[in-house]
């Protein structure tokens, strides 16, 4: 089956991708769920959301081989992600991360490449090691991950640091801090916002207002918090671990949010008042 239209996002270079991909934290964990999890990837894929985002951290690398064995066969066919842990982010240690992601997701290259989070390697050693990568044809972009304003300003500041692609960042209803610096930071310098845990891991969902906007629009209340995200110009990568929840999740690509229920949601789930930490799960 070939992927069906979805809503897409720019990335710097101009290219487009999905902007409702798939995240798998957690996913690959439980080999009572494996071929569940599989199908809910193949699924998601075939339903045009062919952002895979994964991580050497999850599972100590079962999410990998889980995305790995869920992509045989279909590798050009996802826009594939995966990240480097702060420890492993020098240079030579950078490339040897990536080496190991790619063996266990069964690949010859990522098309994104990003540090988790800042640790005690210089940036500039995790840029070499990026460039190294890129060099090699074993990533085609590569990004960061939690890093706010300050940290983007030094890593943009340094010879290369400008090709940084995407920020990915902790970002749904209830967390709504990047909205004051970095966001706008992010579009000004053309740098792709990426947002994880979309829905809070499902502790958005029993929000009254949420529930009752969701209700006016004949949506659900996962659809409504994916879709307000996708409307701030963010991509998101919601974790799905059934069919059904890939389902649900790829209806808020279809869900136009109109101008009351963005008010509602803005009266529940108020913008920030002025600078906030960068917060993380």
């Amino acid at each position: 089956m070939s992927a069906e239209s979805a809503r897409t996002i720019a990335l710097p270079s101009g290219e487009e991708i999905s902007a409702l991909g798939q995240g798998t934290w957690y996913l690959g964990e439980d080999p009572a769920r494996r071929t569940q999890e599989i199908a809910a990837l193949q699924l998601g894929v075939d339903l045009g959301m062919t952002v895979v985002d994964t991580a050497e951290m999850y599972g100590d690398g079962a999410a990998e081989e889980l995305v790995g064995e869920a992509l045989r066969g279909r590798r050009d066919e996802v826009f594939l992600v995966s990240k480097v842990l702060p420890g492993h982010a020098d240079r030579k240690g950078t490339v040897a991360a990536c080496e190991g992601s790619l063996r266990r997701l069964r690949a010859e290259r990522l098309d994104l490449y990003l540090l988790h989070w800042r640790g005690r390697w210089p940036l500039e050693e995790t840029l070499a090691g990026f460039t190294d990568l890129m060099e090699a044809g074993k990533i085609r972009y590569w990004g960061v991950s939690n890093l706010d304003v300050a940290d983007m300003v030094e890593l943009t500041a340094l010879p290369g640091g400008d090709a940084v692609a995407v920020d990915q960042v902790l970002y749904n209803l209830s967390r709504r801090g990047i909205e004051w610096n970095l966001l706008p930071w992010c579009r000004e310098a053309g740098v792709t916002a990426m947002a994880y845990s979309p829905i809070e891991q499902g502790r958005l969902l029993k929000v009254e207002t949420l529930e009752a906007v969701a209700r006016d629009l004949d949506a659900t209340p996962t659809q409504v918090a994916l879709a307000w995200v996708l409307a701030q110009g963010v991509a998101a990568i919601p974790r799905s671990g059934s069919p059904d929840h890939v389902r649900e999740n790829r209806g808020a690509a279809d869900l136009d949010l109109p101008a009351e229920a963005l008010d509602a949601l803005d009266a529940a789930f108020a913008p920030p008042s002025g600078p906030t930490p960068l917060e993380m799960l």
